[in-house]
């Protein structure tokens, strides 16, 4: 269960997470609203100023010369930097146009009022595309041709001048207006009442006359501007968002490195702690265990004395002359009884005594040799041919430590092997600087199931057996900083193998 002052602190390292990514994330938003609203308004402006141009080109009546509405245009979007303008009139029929063409269907849409505030962003296109900024009001877009006749009439008198003759060209017509009609189209105003535009004379002498263009309700329709689309590229805005977008990413990325990190921190200082207080538990028990382990071998060594005493007590009774052959069988057996107790008090007072190895240059083969002589009688007694085949091979070790556990491991193999077994004793190099030692017998070997508890202490396989002896040689074993291994014997029997034995310097 994760404590409370440790799930309080997760709690607002996890607070501080959300509210930094909520805070990033209404940030980008606020920003693209931001960039978006400035776009709009840049879009206004470039309106404002085609509203300005259109009004600057109207004639009277509200007409513009589509020639002239055209170049315009064009200048418009070369240097407004705009994708494309179009102007529309009543049936959504296009007036005019500059530009990259808009697809149909997104007209018609804006146009109809399908998309809301009349504003469509395509980040496909990296554009913007929108309707009627502005009020341009309803100007009627008429060809230079359509509004001048090639007709040319005297200044004299009225009569016709021959086509061919000199004569001053025509003005440009002056358009009286009137009030918009009831659709809201400005139109010219004829002295007859007919909706047209009139032409004068150069001089303005001489009788009215001259060419009449006639606005029919027709030409309104076609010519007259009611909508005005203008789009515009969205590129340079939509690259700024992006920048924004991973720089707020970065941002998150680290926030979360640094949370999860914060949390990491604080989850292995708090298993520092236990740790250090397991430390110091397992310190307070290691000196106790030190301390029980003292006076247990003294406990151990001062067993023996009276030991000793009963055995010796137990062979006076066995020899003497009176005694019943039940009383020194009895004898015997206390005698015996007591050398086991006493090899067991023994081998713990070993195991339990601290390894303070003193290395020095150890001869591998006269320490075998000196393990052979003390194993003399076990090893005739039960007819093993024991084999020495160490060859002169010098190590650092402690001589004392390194032939305690050749005995104790070669012991092990006499208990093992039958009558009339075989043991053997070889060594070699690993490389340039270390060495090994091993103990071979032909024995049943340790079955798998045993082979990860052969060096606990009191784990025995054999009845007389008792289980300190391979715990006691795992003892020197890393106290030289040695290794020892198992490795079963074919085809049958064990191997007992010491590596890393480090070779004297003058070998």
């Amino acid at each position: 269960m994760m404590p409370p002052r440790r799930t309080y602190v997760y709690g607002v390292l996890a607070a501080i997470w959300l509210v930094l990514i909520g805070w990033q994330t209404a940030e980008y938003m606020r920003q693209k609203e931001f960039h978006r609203a400035n776009r709009i308004k840049d879009a206004k402006n470039m309106s404002s100023t085609f509203g300005i141009v259109m009004r600057s080109l109207q004639r009277g009546g509200g007409v513009v010369l589509a020639e002239r509405l055209n170049s315009a245009l064009n200048d418009l979007v070369d240097q407004g930097g705009l994708r494309s303008v179009l102007l529309l009139n009543a049936t959504n029929g296009l007036v005019a146009e500059a530009g990259t063409r808009v697809e149909p269907n997104l007209r018609d849409r804006l146009v109809k009022e399908e998309i809301a505030g009349g504003v469509y962003w395509d980040d496909a296109t990296e554009t913007v595309t929108l309707m009627n900024l502005v009020d341009l009001g309803t100007n009627i877009v008429i060809p230079a041709n359509e509004l001048f006749s090639t007709n040319r009439f005297s200044q004299r008198g009225g009569t016709n001048v021959p086509s061919g003759e000199s004569n001053t060209p025509p003005t440009i017509p002056n358009v009286t207006s009137r009030p918009p009609d009831n659709d809201g189209t400005n139109l010219a105003a004829a002295g007859d009442g007919t909706n047209s535009i009139r032409g004068t004379n150069a001089t303005g002498r001489g009788r009215r006359g001259g060419n009449r263009l006639r606005l029919t309700p027709e030409m309104i329709q076609n010519k007259g501007v009611h909508n005005f689309i203008i789009a515009m590229p969205t590129s340079e805005m939509l690259e700024t968002r992006r920048r924004d977008f991973w720089l707020r990413a970065v941002i998150g990325v680290l926030a979360t490195i640094s949370v999860v990190g914060s949390a990491m921190s604080l989850r292995n200082l708090d298993k520092s702690a236990e740790l250090q207080i397991r430390l110091v538990r397992a310190s307070e028990l290691n000196s106790h265990l030190k301390e029980m382990n003292l006076a247990a071998a003294g406990l151990a060594h001062e067993t023996r004395n009276p030991l000793n005493i009963v055995r010796g007590l137990a062979q006076m009774i066995s020899k003497r002359d009176d005694a019943s052959p039940e009383v020194r069988d009895k004898s015997r057996e206390i005698v015996e009884e007591t050398d086991r107790v006493t090899a067991q008090l023994n081998e713990f007072i070993n195991y339990s005594r601290p390894r303070e190895v003193r290395p020095a240059a150890t001869n591998v083969s006269s320490v075998v040799a000196e393990v052979a002589r003390a194993l003399g009688y076990d090893l005739e007694e039960k007819k093993i041919a024991f084999q020495n085949q160490v060859d002169s091979l010098i190590v650092e070790a402690d001589e004392q430590l390194l032939r305690q556990a050749l005995f104790n491991l070669v012991l092990n193999a006499i208990q093992a092997v039958p009558s009339a077994g075989d043991i053997q004793v070889r060594a070699g190099r690993e490389g340039n600087s270390e060495g090994f030692v091993e103990v071979v017998d032909n024995g049943p070997g340790v079955s798998p199931d045993n082979r990860g508890e052969i060096f606990k202490p009191y784990f025995t396989t054999h009845q007389k057996g008792t289980g300190l002896g391979l715990a006691v040689v795992q003892q020197i074993v890393l106290a030289h900083g040695w290794e020892i291994e198992y490795l079963p014997n074919q085809p049958a029997g064990a191997i007992f193998r010491i590596r890393h034995l480090k070779l004297n310097s003058r070998v």
